[in-house]
């Protein structure tokens, strides 16, 4: 069901505003997005401007759509470097609760939870996630004809309307780009599934939503 990314067959490769997108057909993602407010714009832009300049001491520009492929050709100490550096500062910065974190209320996240269960073996397979106070992580195969980026502006806008109405405030919830990753084995497949499970390990219950397949 949670068919994984192979690089032998066709893909695609979109440049985002901060990110590249990769697309497969009918492969697994894991998926972050983040509300609004979730990170003060110092912030991301210093975490950007930072990883950037990292990137470019080793001969990679991240305006070229592939420079995920020349960042895995580096020596394993360099990769694990970057990754322990930036991968993780960002998800970091994220569990930090900067913002209003209002998906700490079960009314709240279970609005999200329902919008990404909603299509479930319908458009795509949701594996398992988890809403946070102030972002989502996520791992879901989409079936065919599934585009990414729509699947993912369509969770946000059907929740954020919601959201907005439920709290009676207008303007955009979710900040617009959402982190996605093609996942490569069976081994970063469970590594990642662990860290979902894990993720809400320091708040109370009722505080998150978390599914399990």
């Amino acid at each position: 069901m949670f068919y994984l990314f192979d690089p032998n067959n066709d893909f695609q490769i979109t440049a985002g505003s901060n990110l590249p997108h990769w697309f497969q057909p009918k492969v697994t993602y894991f998926i972050t997005f983040r509300t609004e407010d979730s990170l003060p714009i110092g912030v991301a832009q210093r975490w950007y401007t930072e990883r950037t300049a990292w990137l470019a001491q080793h001969g990679i520009t991240t305006s070229a759509p592939d420079w995920k492929d020349k960042l895995a050709d580096l020596p394993k100490r360099h990769r694990k470097h970057f990754h322990e550096t930036f991968s993780r500062q960002y998800m970091e910065n994220l569990d930090k609760g900067l913002g209003a974190c209002v998906l700490s209320r079960p009314e709240l996240s279970k609005i999200v939870a329902d919008s990404l269960l909603f299509f479930d073996g319908d458009r795509y397979h949701i594996g398992d996630f988890v809403v946070m106070p102030n972002h989502i992580h996520l791992l879901v195969c989409l079936l065919e004809g599934t585009n990414l980026l729509k699947q993912c502006r369509s969770w946000k806008k059907f929740s954020a309307n919601r959201i907005n109405k439920a709290l009676d405030i207008t303007g955009r919830f979710w900040q617009e780009e959402s982190f996605d990753h093609l996942v490569r084995s069976p081994e970063q497949f469970c590594a990642i599934q662990q860290y979902i499970r894990k993720n809400p390990s320091h708040l109370q219950n009722g505080e998150y939503f978390l599914h399990q397949i």
